[in-house]
């Protein structure tokens, strides 16, 4: 069975990647990945054939409070993982780091890889600085690496993520409710999705950056407003300055993987 290393198995998506991909033997780090001595315990004790990391600190709200732990945790968690892996010569055949689409500047065009990045966020510049080191170090090796930039993930539980601050905002006994900052354009995929794009570059070797999102501009308005509807609320907006992050997914489609349509439905029990 093939072996697959993977850091940041307890998060959402990596509890959803060891679901979908149960084909694979998973290898999991249950150190901290801020802790070098105990990531180069991991790599040189355990032979792999792939490497899946996701470890990181999320989201956008917590990152800022705690930037200095986020550097630690993105950049430096990344850069003991592969400096591990060629100190120790392993000849993985796939190394895949979970980025982020917040590499990117805000755009009102569908975003390509070839953008250069501009982070648009603190959360983007940590992972930027882990995609940076991971070009430089694992292409020198001659080590296989593909940096998959995520766009918005809707189904993320956690409470400072999009949705489950939405739904507590419209789980309230009030019967209209006004939201602020929602003027904003996003591309959503489900941990679902996330984690059978992933699996399936595995089994194309897919090599380099690639956006990895649904190439579906959602306003979060509309979102917003479907929820609340649920709960027969009545919804208002405030004004901010619109921004937009949405991807171009001809790289992912060359891979001949089709991404589905949301489907809204399938939330109304989360309401």
């Amino acid at each position: 069975m093939i072996r697959c290393g993977i850091t940041g198995f307890n998060g959402n998506l990596g509890k959803t990647f060891l679901k979908i991909n149960s084909n694979l033997r998973f290898i999991k780090f249950k150190g901290d990945i801020r802790k070098k001595v105990q990531v180069e315990k991991w790599i040189k004790s355990n032979e792999f054939d792939l490497v899946v990391h996701f470890a990181a600190l999320v989201p956008i709200s917590v990152v800022n409070k705690k930037y200095k732990n986020a550097v630690n945790i993105n950049y430096f968690g990344t850069k003991y993982l592969v400096d591990a892996i060629i100190k120790y010569n392993k000849k993985i055949s796939w190394f895949f780091f979970s980025s982020t689409s917040h590499v990117y500047p805000h755009k009102n065009y569908k975003i390509k890889e070839k953008l250069k990045a501009k982070p648009s966020s603190k959360y983007g510049k940590t992972k930027l600085l882990a995609e940076n080191y991971i070009i430089r170090k694992l292409g020198r090796a001659n080590i296989n690496f593909c940096i998959g930039r995520i766009f918005s993930i809707l189904d993320n539980k956690n409470k400072d993520f999009f949705l489950s601050s939405l739904l507590k905002k419209i789980n309230n006994k009030k019967k209209s409710i006004y939201l602020t900052n929602y003027n904003h354009r996003r591309d959503f995929l489900t941990t679902d999705q996330i984690s059978r794009i992933i699996g399936h570059l595995w089994r194309k070797k897919t090599l380099g950056i690639i956006n990895i999102g649904s190439g579906i501009k959602t306003d979060l308005r509309d979102l917003a407003t479907f929820f609340a509807k649920k709960k027969n609320k009545k919804v208002s907006f405030g004004y901010n300055k619109p921004t937009c992050l949405v991807a171009d997914i001809s790289k992912l489609k060359k891979t001949d993987f089709k991404v589905r349509k949301l489907n809204l439905k399938r939330f109304s029990n989360y309401i």
